[in-house]
């Protein structure tokens, strides 16, 4: 059996806060280096604006942490707007037409700005990082004059952190998009309303020059910057598979799931420790590359078309690149990368055959597809223990998984390797039957479904869902899940 307590997988919370960051940029289509190229500049604006050092440490972690909260309300923006990746792309670029289309929604965004700045706080809490980071992420989409969101704070009391890295975001994106100097003149259309005239003075006066020795900065460069002692400290990557798994409802706990199944199963093999964290490790990750995907494919209840495959294709490739700027979690990338691979060539990315996949890449992938075979799809229901085995074995037969590993799997019949709810000793306790709502809705149910699951009322379910949140000090059902995964209690 795997012992989750010695082989938990801690790590810097810097390389934690880059493979978020890695992730949010993918969540808005953007290049993987965006936000470190925006941290960047945002430190030599807020040094430039006389900051203290406090100040300068809080810009470093927000730019960092802002998008942290994308995977989270990832399904709301699908709803409102299809393409969830498409919009957010537009959004940050100023496209022809865009506010006419956040217009148009008028108050659905509300709610996904709440849930985006709930879950990005809620990561700073998690990761023990500084009041001041916190209560910035609450207010990520603050602006100057008063009309942002969630709590449209003005002028002074909107947190400096917020202004200086929206400006910088801005200078970062409009420049690459469109040149400097007509970078220059949106963000001077946006002086005095999303930033202060004084920050948008300093940016004009440096940005040329900024913005030439950002062209020569290679990705070390940027822990050098960016890093700060808050953040040489250590975290669990479980918390960078609980971000992952936020994106699709239907996959909440899924990570945790394959991690610890893989490790279990690695366990009966070897007796290698070491290696055995690393199995967990890359077990908890190797979803990173599902942020480059849209919602609108992943939920598709048909075949994908040959476009939308391309993209699903494409998701260990993009997790092995996660590890080109994550630290330490880059030996354990590449492990992840290997989660869809097949041993007779058919798999993804890279189509490689058996004799290039270790025992660690060959436990991955079929710990992958036995956890997924046992757990609901949009597409259909869950497999049973019987079913789910049959088609592993049939999958080994035909030579795509391996027959020993397969065998391992399924000799015991063992529930999918998901945590059991327990009790903590500290913090707020729910009942058992809170924990079975919030179990219910942090896989996308409403009321409505959740209340025909458990043979409650609506209101009953209601009435449970209030208490969960006044419990957990959350508004949102995705930052509930959040806390309650990091807590153990589902």
């Amino acid at each position: 059996m795997f012992d989750l307590q010695t082989s938990h997988a801690t790590l810097r919370i810097f390389d934690a806060v880059r493979a978020l960051a890695f992730i949010g940029d993918l969540s808005m289509g953007q290049p993987t280096d965006h936000s470190l190229r925006t941290g960047w500049l945002a430190v030599r604006l807020a040094q430039a604006a006389g900051l203290e050092a406090s100040a300068c440490d809080a810009v470093r972690e927000v730019s960092l942490l802002r998008w942290s909260g994308c995977t989270a309300n990832a399904a709301g923006f699908a709803t409102v707007f299809g393409d969830d990746i498409a919009v957010r792309t537009a959004m940050l670029e100023n496209r022809p037409g865009i506010a006419e289309t956040i217009g148009g929604v008028g108050a659905a965004m509300m709610p996904l700005a709440q849930t985006h700045c709930e879950v990005s706080g809620e990561v700073a809490r998690i990761m023990g990082l500084s009041s001041g980071t916190e209560t910035a992420l609450r207010h990520i989409f603050e602006t100057w004059d008063g009309s942002g969101v969630p709590a449209q704070l003005a002028r002074e009391a909107v947190p400096i952190s917020v202004l200086v890295v929206a400006l910088a975001g801005d200078l970062e994106v409009f420049s690459r998009t469109y040149g400097v100097e007509a970078a220059l003149a949106l963000i001077e259309q946006r002086s005095g309303a999303r930033y202060p005239e004084s920050l948008v003075a300093v940016a004009t006066r440096h940005a040329g020059s900024w913005l030439t020795e950002l062209e020569r900065q290679a990705l070390d460069d940027f822990d050098v910057v960016l890093a700060t002692a808050d953040m040489q400290r250590t975290t669990s990557a479980e918390l960078i598979a609980d971000i992952i798994d936020l994106k699709l409802p239907w996959m909440t706990g899924f990570s945790r799931a394959v991690a610890m199944t893989a490790a279990e199963c690695y366990a009966r093999f070897t007796s290698d420790d070491a290696a055995g964290a690393l199995v967990y490790r890359a077990g908890l990750i190797h979803g990173i590359g599902r942020a480059a995907v849209p919602n609108e494919v992943w939920n598709l209840p048909t075949r994908l078309s040959p476009s939308a495959w391309e993209k699903v294709r494409l998701v260990p490739y993009w997790t092995e690149r996660a590890g080109k700027q994550t630290g330490s979690l880059g030996e354990a990338t590449v492990l992840a990368s290997h989660a869809y691979e097949r041993q007779d060539g058919s798999g993804y990315f890279r189509g490689v055959r058996d004799p290039a996949l270790t025992l660690e890449a060959r436990v991955l992938a079929a710990s992958v597809a036995w956890v997924a075979l046992r757990s609901p799809r949009p597409w259909r229901a869950a497999l049973t223990d019987e079913a789910a085995a049959h088609v592993l074995q049939d999958e080994a037969a035909n030579g795509r998984l391996c027959r020993e590993v397969v065998d391992a799997l399924v000799a015991e019949r063992v529930p999918v390797a998901r945590r059991a709810a327990r009790s903590v000793s500290h913090g707020p306790r729910l009942s058992a039957r809170e924990i079975d709502v919030l179990r219910a809705i942090s896989r996308g149910a409403s009321n409505k479904q959740a209340a025909q699951e458990l043979t409650m009322s609506p209101s009953t379910v209601r009435t449970h869902v209030e208490s969960v949140f006044r419990k957990l000090e959350c508004s949102t059902r995705a930052a509930a899940t959040l806390k309650a995964s990091t807590m153990g209690l589902i």
